[in-house]
């Protein structure tokens, strides 16, 4: 495992979301400050949808975000699993991003095309400013499965057989999640124990191939992170 993690391990995953949410706020304002725009990658899931809650109670520059997604599953666009529309309910619908800045993934059109069409979104805005990630009990991030193989270069993968439904899905690939200024890990819950303990250990899973060159701040609940 690489040695820049830096492990914030909190009580609850309600302190986790505070401090995370915290994190990302000070970001979005380093960032605008330094070149105009926040360019930030959500994740899926209910940790980082508590972070987002947080986030539409707050004041920022709306304006100069935007927002891009780690992963979505094929499924039509109003489907209750999609990533984006528990973002949008959470957060985006709520604040004054504008919706030419919220890049949304195509899942609905299939793998391919949404693959395709997405890496060309990911080519345009990399380096991004912040990329949010989760991580599953068998130490899958964003749609990256172990087992899963995948062409190293692309910046978006097709994704099928995913071992948990719906089996397609379209994912950023490791490589370009990586190709940012700061990455947060959101971890809570006492069923991602081994999982985390696989991934200190330094096994080879999803999660530990997300190298980027910049620390890694994993902010996770004292549930999920046993010595």
């Amino acid at each position: 495992m690489q040695n820049n993690n830096r492990w914030h391990i909190l009580e609850t995953a309600d302190q986790v979301a505070v401090a995370a949410c915290r994190q990302i706020l000070d970001a979005a304002e380093q960032a605008i400050a330094e070149h105009g725009i926040f360019k930030l990658v959500l994740a899926g899931g209910s940790t980082p949808e508590k972070v987002y809650r947080l986030l539409a109670l707050s004041d920022a520059n709306w304006a100069n975000w935007h927002i891009y997604y780690g992963d979505e599953r094929c499924l039509p666009v109003d489907h209750a699993d999609r990533n984006s529309l528990m973002a949008t309910q959470a957060f985006l619908g709520k604040v004054a991003i504008p919706e030419s800045q919220i890049f949304t993934i195509l899942a609905e059109l299939g793998p391919e095309r949404a693959a395709q069409q997405y890496q060309q979104i990911v080519a345009d805005a990399v380096p991004f400013d912040m990329v949010l990630l989760g991580m599953g009990e068998d130490g899958h991030t964003a749609s990256l499965f172990p087992g899963h193989q995948h062409q190293e270069e692309e910046l978006a993968h097709a994704v099928y057989n995913s071992p948990k439904p719906p089996p397609e899905r379209v994912s950023i690939s490791a490589k370009a999640l990586s190709n940012t200024h700061q990455l947060i890990f959101l971890i809570t819950g006492a069923n991602k124990q081994e999982a985390v303990k696989n991934w200190r250990l330094g096994l080879d899973l999803p999660v530990a191939a997300i190298l980027p060159e910049n620390p890694v701040d994993i902010y996770i609940d004292r549930a999920a992170y046993k010595l």
